[in-house]
């Protein structure tokens, strides 16, 4: 499981990346899943929330040049 602070450390290149083998991996345990029990069910739901924490910090990060601007030109 990724800490917040470790996600905010990531460059947006690191980040989509690190999405991709999450959803990869999340993926290759859904199915392993429906045809043979899985060692850590429980991993599924931290990789599930890992992509929820990675997804809402790349949002975080495109967000905030729009964010500078509107406070900027608002001033």
């Amino acid at each position: 499981m990724m800490k917040a602070s470790q996600i905010r450390e990531l460059s947006t290149a690191e980040i989509v990346t690190r999405i991709a083998e999450l959803e990869r991996e999340r993926f290759n345990l859904k199915f392993r899943g429906a045809t043979q029990t899985l060692e850590d069910p429980l991993r599924l739901r931290g990789i599930r929330r890992d992509i929820a924490r990675l997804k809402t910090e790349l949002r975080v990060q495109q967000a905030a040049p729009a964010v500078a601007a509107r406070k900027a030109g608002g001033k």
